[in-house]
C-alpha cells in the first residue's frame, strides 16, 4: 500500500523531465564561475523576481543566513515576526554563525505592522545594540501558509528604511504567496532588498534554493556562501531541475491551494478537528485536535497505521501540506481516515 504523505511539500519526488534535464546538464566548476547550467538558473531566478542578480545555494536555511551574513555584521539586531522560520528552525545560524541577536516582533498571522516594527525598534542608546536588518516571511509557514500583500510589505519596508534597515524576504514558498493572490513574484520581491525562496518546497526541484538582490549583494553574498562551504563545484546537475521548476511548477501550485482548501473545509466538519480557514491561504491546512479526544501526536501516529503521514505542529496541532504528488484521491482517503479515527 502506497504512503500518502502530507508531511511537506519537500518530500515530492523530481518529474521526469526534471531527470532527464538533469541527465543531461551541461556542467563546470561553479565555484570559478564555469557551470553554464547554473548560471542560466541564476540568471532566470533574478529575472523572475525582479532582481539584477541571483546565487543558487543548498537550502533555503543557506539562503537565510547567506543573507544575513551579507546584511550585517556581529553585534546586530535583526528585527523578525516571533514565529518566523528563521528564528524558529534554522538551529539558530543567526546567533552561532551570524552573531546577530535577534528581536521578535508579535505579529497577526505572521505579519508585522508598520506600527509593530516602530515600536520595536528602541532609541539610540549605549546600552542597544544596532539594528539593521528586517526580516519578513512570506508565506508564513508557523501561521499556517498565511500571505503578505504587495502593500503590506511595501508600508513595512518604509517603516524599516526610516531607520536604515535593509529589508530581508524569506520567501521559502514565495510562488505560493503570488499565485494566492494572483500577483507576479517580482511585485512581492520589489520593495525588500534581498529575497531567498525555495526550489524544493513546492515546486518539486530534489535539492536547492536561490539568494537574489543587487549585484553588489550578491557579489558578498558568494564570498559567504564559500565561506560557510556552499561553494559547489559541477552542481549544475542540481540548478537543472531548478531551471525545470521555474519553467514548469510554478503555475500548478494552484491545484495545491485548491486542494488545501476542500481538505480544511472537510476536516472542519469532522468531530474533534477545528480548521481556521480563513487563515488557509495556500498548501498549509492546520488542523487543531480537541483535547477531548486526545493530542497532535497521537492523532498522527494513529493516521501511520493507515500509512498517512502528516506533522504534528504543537501538542494539538496537526499541519497537512498538499503539493505536486498529493491528488484529490489521496485527499479523499486522508479525509476517510480521519472521520473514522475522529469518531
Amino acid at each position: 500500500m502506497k504512503k500518502l504523505d502530507f508531511r511537506s511539500d519537500t518530500v515530492t519526488m523530481p518529474t521526469p523531465e526534471m531527470r532527464e534535464a538533469m541527465y543531461r546538464a551541461e556542467v563546470g566548476d561553479d565555484v570559478v564561475g564555469e557551470d553554464p547550467t547554473i548560471q542560466n538558473l541564476e540568471h532566470l531566478a533574478a529575472e523572475k523576481v525582479g532582481k539584477e542578480a541571483a546565487l543558487f545555494v543548498t537550502s533555503g536555511t543557506q539562503g537565510n543566513l547567506v543573507a544575513v551574513l551579507t546584511h550585517t555584521k556581529r553585534g546586530d539586531e535583526v528585527l523578525m515576526e516571533s514565529e518566523a522560520h528563521i528564528y524558529y528552525y534554522e538551529v539558530g545560524g543567526m546567533a552561532a554563525l551570524a552573531g546577530v541577536i535577534p528581536r521578535l516582533i508579535p505579529g497577526n498571522a505572521g505579519v508585522i505592522t508598520p506600527d509593530a516594527l516602530r515600536k520595536a525598534l528602541r532609541g539610540e542608546n549605549i546600552h542597544f545594540p544596532n539594528p539593521t536588518l528586517l526580516c519578513i516571511e512570506n508565506s508564513h509557514n508557523r501561521a499556517g501558509g498565511t500571505i503578505w500583500t504587495p502593500e503590506q510589505i511595501n508600508d513595512v519596508a518604509v517603516a524599516a528604511r526610516e531607520r536604515g534597515l535593509h529589508v530581508h524576504m524569506d520567501g521559502a514558498r514565495l510562488f505560493n504567496a503570488a499565485i494566492a493572490q494572483n500577483c507576479h513574484v517580482s511585485e512581492l520581491a520589489a520593495p525588500v532588498d534581498s529575497v531567498m525562496f525555495c526550489l524544493s518546497k513546492g515546486l518539486g526541484a530534489p535539492v536547492g534554493s536561490i539568494l537574489a538582490g543587487s549585484t553588489e549583494f550578491i557579489k558578498r553574498a558568494r564570498k559567504w556562501r564559500k565561506m560557510i562551504g556552499g561553494g559547489m563545484r559541477q552542481a549544475g546537475i542540481l540548478a537543472a531541475a531548478g531551471i525545470v521548476s521555474l519553467k514548469s511548477m510554478t503555475e500548478r501550485l494552484s491545484d495545491d491551494h485548491t486542494l488545501a482548501l476542500e481538505i480544511g473545509r472537510a476536516l472542519s466538519s469532522i468531530q474533534h478537528l477545528t480548521v481556521a480557514l480563513d487563515r488557509l491561504k495556500t498548501n498549509i491546512v492546520l488542523a487543531e485536535v480537541d483535547p477531548a479526544w486526545g493530542t497532535a501526536e497521537k492523532l498522527v501516529k494513529a493516521l501511520a497505521t493507515e500509512e498517512i503521514l502528516a506533522s504534528d505542529f504543537g501538542p494539538q496541532t496537526v499541519r497537512f501540506v498538499t503539493h505536486k504528488d498529493v491528488g484529490k484521491v489521496d485527499a479523499d482517503k486522508l479525509v476517510d481516515a480521519l472521520k473514522r479515527l475522529m469518531n
